[in-house]
């Protein structure tokens, strides 16, 4: 008896531990503009260690696309973007692109066909590596820029409030 309750423990135990990873808040990183509203990004952690940005692929950190929202019309990258919801993926490379994409479906795959938005970002090398994931934004005026710290890279994507 005691053999079989430890049996199915073991089982369950990566289940268990699978579904408290999964039940982590996310992190939120938030932009104001000067008119009250507001642009936000949500994000799971990541760490440099369990999560590998792929060359030229679009990253998921820690397995879950970013979500953006925005409260205002925002440009990037040539192209205005609608109030709403959007995912956002982050395509390392020695330059990083910064996809927006309209598919908001929970574990939706990522379809290039869906973006709305696609820019090239300014991409730096840091001295001091970030062991996790680091997502924030800069405010200034009608911009909010982007920043995403990752290892010793530094990436920024500049929106611009309509």
């Amino acid at each position: 008896m005691f053999r079989a309750r430890f049996v199915v423990a073991i089982l369950f135990l990566p289940t268990l531990t699978t579904i408290g990873s999964a039940q982590s808040e996310p992190s939120t990183a938030s932009c104001n503009l000067d008119d009250g509203r507001q642009v936000y990004i949500r994000y799971n952690a990541a760490s440099t260690k369990n999560d590998k940005a792929l060359n030229g692929k679009p990253w998921t950190p820690g397995g879950t696309p970013m979500t953006l929202f925005t409260e205002a019309q925002l440009g990037f990258g040539g192209v205005t973007i609608p109030i709403g919801a959007y995912t956002v993926y982050p395509i390392p490379a020695k330059q990083w692109t910064l996809a927006v994409n309209k598919n908001v479906t929970p574990g939706a795959a990522y379809d290039e066909k869906q973006d709305v938005a696609r820019s090239q970002m300014e991409t730096d090398q840091v001295s001091e590596p970030a062991d996790t994931l680091e997502v924030a934004f800069a405010h200034t005026g009608d911009k909010c820029t982007l920043r995403i710290y990752f290892g010793k890279t530094a990436s920024f994507a500049p929106f611009t409030a309509k």
